[in-house]
């Protein structure tokens, strides 16, 4: 049953059928005494006047239709749960108490968080120093209700004035000569194309971000910026498009939130259903993990709420979130399609569009989707594209989805992070098993938790059984096939460092912080070296090194080119098998021979037009 059908509220008009933000208030008619009516009655036409009193206590309905249609399927409601021990435990996708991490029934008024009961709503008052958390159990009249609201104001009144955000370049940047800012984008390695890119800042201060949002990036542990936060934020919050390629672990995320936080402060929401902010990625993972990371941002922060629309999760708790007024949604291409066909999303006032992992976003798997999505955006958006790859042929199409951008590539772009020590070893298809435990029973090789990655579901399954029936190590596998309560089980023991081997499909290939990773092992070569660069980025995340091992074969043979282009350059050493390959010469070859074509068709030019036809001449004899 959704959660909103749970939460005490008046059935007297359409105008009070959905007014959640109440739910924690109303206990107190519902406590009171539960089973008069006539006194139930009296109490909630209480909470009618306090809703009245306190307009940022309360949410209005989008349309009567839906009041009416909520108040007829109503079936009896149940008080508000007073304490937590006599609220159950969250099943799959539902919402989870910021306090304990039981069901999270009720949002809470004040911070628009999920809670379980009122105890954990006081508590959760206590900790974010709203109030002491002891009014939560009292009984309040009118009077006593417009009193306790009067303090509620002035944070309104701190949005209104910081939602005036405008970015101004620090003085201290405007000082720097343009010598000193191409010296510090040069040792960055930060590499811009476009026309007035906005200088990169050294310091979060630089932005002049409010008060609020400064503190919580400093709580979130951010404390100075990455170089592509240092080039991408300052651009971004200027309301350019963006199309930004940095490493793996480099910080993009934050990097795309900060403009789009600010935008969302910049105006007012507009109802219901109707976000300032869409974030687009390709996996649920790496959606939650954004989702999280938002949620940090704006802690404190009135009227900055975030939904979280992705498939594997029920449907009901994701509509019901777009019931209230949302202004970032963060989703995955397929689950947005399907709410938007049931018109129960508009996406005309967006104003800030973020792409994530837009090389995979682009590809004919997502493309249709991503496309079908955009047709419900206006023209007149900010448009921010990242990924730790851009292929050529990629880079062309996102170019159509954006308006002079601004291109900014952190490092050696399509290349693998610098922090990654690569080993690529020549291995035969029957003997990687036995590759695999050397590796998992070597001391200097072996760091928990280890990530190997495999190219199928069910290689994924039987390769599980043999690491954990050899080695006796915490041994779990992770796929598609696997549901979405326990891909999350598996992630969070991941992160936690339960389990000391996880075998995984490419879910885990791209986006995720995991953060103490430390060795990754390509058991299976992936299909293409992007893939390849996005998968050993989970090794050394953040600034950490780590270990990248590759089996390799002639099962990989197409990709040989590749290899040599991309990881020679680091100083790893390649195996002599692959270096002898004749595969390997045939496709230098014929690289070889399209390069001398492409220099063949020269541009025609006075000094050059003797040579061109002599060249000519000699090709005809």
């Amino acid at each position: 049953m959704p959660r909103a059908l749970k939460v005490k509220r008046p059935a007297q008009g359409p105008d009070h059928g959905l007014n959640k933000k109440t739910k924690a208030d109303q206990v107190d008619c519902d406590q009171s005494k539960p089973q008069a009516s006539s006194q139930k009655e009296e109490s909630c036409e209480n909470t009618e006047t306090r809703n009245d009193t306190g307009e940022h206590l309360t949410e209005s309905a989008t349309c009567e239709s839906e009041a009416q249609s909520f108040s007829d399927n109503a079936e009896e409601e149940e008080p508000v749960k007073s304490f937590k021990k006599s609220q159950r435990w969250p099943e799959p996708g539902e919402p989870v108490c910021v306090m304990c991490g039981r069901y999270g029934e009720y949002i809470c008024d004040a911070t628009d968080n999920d809670v379980c009961s009122l105890e954990c709503k006081a508590s959760h008052l206590l900790q974010m120093g709203i109030t002491t958390g002891d009014d939560v159990f009292n009984v309040k009249d009118k009077n006593d209700d417009k009193k306790t609201s009067q303090p509620h104001r002035p944070a309104v009144n701190t949005a209104a004035n910081e939602s005036a955000y405008s970015y101004r370049e620090d003085p201290f940047i405007s000082g720097l000569t343009d010598e000193q800012v191409e010296r510090i984008r040069l040792e960055l390695g930060i590499k811009t194309e476009g026309k007035d890119v906005r200088r990169p800042i050294i310091d979060f201060e630089h932005c002049g971000f409010p008060s609020l949002l400064s503190g919580n990036l400093k709580n979130a542990g951010y404390e100075a910026p990455t170089p592509v936060q240092m080039q991408m934020v300052p651009v971004g919050l200027t309301g350019r498009d963006v199309i930004a390629s940095a490493d793996t672990g480099s910080g993009k995320t934050i990097a795309f939130l900060l403009p789009v936080v600010m935008r969302a402060l910049e105006e007012a929401g507009h109802g219901v259903c109707s976000p300032l902010a869409l974030i687009l990625t390709p996996t649920r993972e790496l959606a939650i993990q954004i989702e999280r990371q938002a949620k940090e941002l704006v802690v404190k922060i009135p009227n900055m709420r975030t939904a979280l629309l992705v498939g594997g999760m029920p449907l009901p708790p994701q509509l019901h979130r777009l019931k209230s007024s949302i202004k970032i949604v963060i989703a995955t291409p397929g689950r947005l399609n399907e709410i938007l066909k049931q018109k129960a999303l508009q996406l005309d006032k967006v104003k800030i569009l973020v792409v994530d992992e837009v090389d995979t976003m682009l590809k004919m798997g997502f493309q249709h989707q991503v496309l079908e999505v955009l047709e419900h955006v206006t023209e007149e958006h900010q448009t921010l594209l990242a990924s730790a790859t851009i292929p050529a042929g990629t880079e062309e199409l996102a170019a159509r989805l954006v308006h002079e951008p601004v291109r900014i590539a952190i490092g050696e772009k399509n290349q693998p992070c610098a922090n990654i020590r690569q080993i690529l070893l020549w291995v035969e298809e029957p003997s990687k098993k036995k590759k695999l435990f050397e590796i998992l029973n070597d001391n200097k090789l072996f760091q928990p938790p280890v990530v190997v990655f495999v190219d199928c579901k069910l290689g994924a399954d039987l390769l599980c059984e043999a690491v954990a029936k050899v080695t006796g190590l915490t041994t779990v596998a992770i796929h598609s096939d696997k549901t979405q309560r326990e891909r999350n089980r598996i992630l969070k023991g991941l992160l936690d460092g339960d389990f000391e081997v996880v075998i995984s499909t490419g879910v885990l290939g791209r986006g995720l912080d995991l953060v103490n990773v430390r060795l990754v092992v390509n058991f299976d070569m992936p299909n293409t070296m992007d893939e390849y660069v996005h998968q050993v980025g989970r090794a050394g995340r953040l600034g950490h090194r780590g270990t990248a091992i590759t089996f390799l074969n002639n099962n990989n043979k197409r990709l040989f080119l590749g290899v040599v282009k991309r990881v020679k350059p680091t100083g790893s050493i390649l195996p002599p098998q692959l270096l002898n390959s004749p595969y390997l010469y045939e496709q230098q070859k014929r690289e070889s021979q399209k390069t001398k074509m492409r220099s063949d068709d020269t541009l025609v030019t006075k000094n050059n037009l003797l040579d061109i036809i002599k060249r000519h001449d000699r090709r005809k004899k």
